[in-house]
């Protein structure tokens, strides 16, 4: 009995250390549309976003719901299992029916998932609502000096530029024997968003870029690239498919998350005999790659200067 007891409290620990392991969700839209990420019924993204990555989450499953900015695309309500310790991505994406879906991409462990990206905001899960505080200061500045015309003026100004800030001028100037007067005042908001999250984490946290050493060129991704110690399993993941086509797929879904090198897109190119496969892969890097001043390296992958002149071409005209 004893034993048997000991048995059952070992699984139970076992059970209970399993759940208690952190894991990491990230959702970004393939097409660029802002969108809130809510976890159990709790916002946890106070702007609207291309990337979010959610950190601390300590269930086996929640429910999400993507609510999208433009107030157009229908929401997307689903239930999300994962497991325990790793970092999962979805993507939000067109389906075949034209619909905009959220689909799994990839799972990885913690530690050996990709630091943030440029652009991705990271957020500690919290189950408390996110505030919203607003500091508004007012400065009024009057004149009066002697003046014998009559003039009256009214100027309102409403620039989202001062970040929610309104400019508001009045000036009127009285006939004979009156005064001038003169008062302008200029109004200021502030907005500061915070959750009072359990974990004690902050909402909304930017990564710093990356800035590699000895370049000095255009930045496609401000996010750190690929260690090359993970590119090298990467490549060797790769290189074990069969089929082009599987080795393509898993190469945008590496790519899709992560910041590259022109090296690394040059390495990834090599892995395909297809001219036209290297250069599918060369246009889906473009936007990912960090030291793109060096994007002329990818050249010597090809056999036709027709593939380096649609390169160019596709490059040149690369809108973010």
């Amino acid at each position: 009995m004893k034993q048997l007891f000991t048995l059952f409290t070992l699984l139970f620990l076992s059970q209970f250390s399993m759940a208690q392991e952190n894991t990491n969700l990230v959702f970004f839209s393939e097409q660029g549309q802002q969108f809130y990420i809510i976890l159990n019924g709790v916002q946890q993204n106070a702007n609207p976003e291309t990337n979010v990555r959610v950190t601390n989450l300590i269930q086996p499953y929640y429910k999400v719901k993507v609510k999208f900015a433009d107030g157009i695309t229908a929401d997307i309500d689903k239930t999300l299992n994962f497991n325990p310790g790793t970092e999962t991505t979805y993507s939000i994406k067109s389906s075949n029916k034209g619909e905009i879906v959220l689909r799994w991409m990839s799972e990885v462990p913690i530690a050996q998932a990709p630091r943030p990206m440029a652009g991705q905001n990271v957020i500690v899960y919290h189950s408390t609502p996110i505030t919203t505080t607003t500091q508004t200061t007012v400065i009024s500045n009057t004149t009066t000096n002697p003046n014998n015309s009559g003039v009256s003026m009214g100027v309102n100004v409403n620039d989202p530029g001062y970040n929610g800030g309104n400019i508001n001028m009045n000036i009127n100037i009285n006939d004979g024997m009156g005064t001038q007067t003169q008062s302008t005042t200029t109004t200021y908001s502030t907005t500061t968003t915070t959750s009072s999250s359990s974990t004690g984490g902050n909402v909304g946290t930017v990564q710093n870029g990356y800035v590699m050493p000895g370049y000095n060129g255009n930045v496609g991704c401000n996010g750190y690239p690929m260690s090359e110690s993970r590119f090298n399993e990467v490549v060797k993941s790769i290189e074990a498919k069969s089929f082009d086509d599987s080795k393509l797929t898993m190469s945008k879904q590496v790519i899709n998350t992560n910041c590259m090198t022109s090296a690394q897109v040059k390495r990834l190119m090599l892995l395909f005999s297809f001219e036209g496969t290297r250069l599918e892969l060369a246009k889906y890097a473009y936007g990912y790659t960090y030291d793109i001043g060096n994007y002329y390296q990818l050249n010597d992958a090809f056999t036709f200067e027709s593939s380096i002149d649609e390169l160019n071409e596709y490059t040149s005209g690369f809108r973010r």
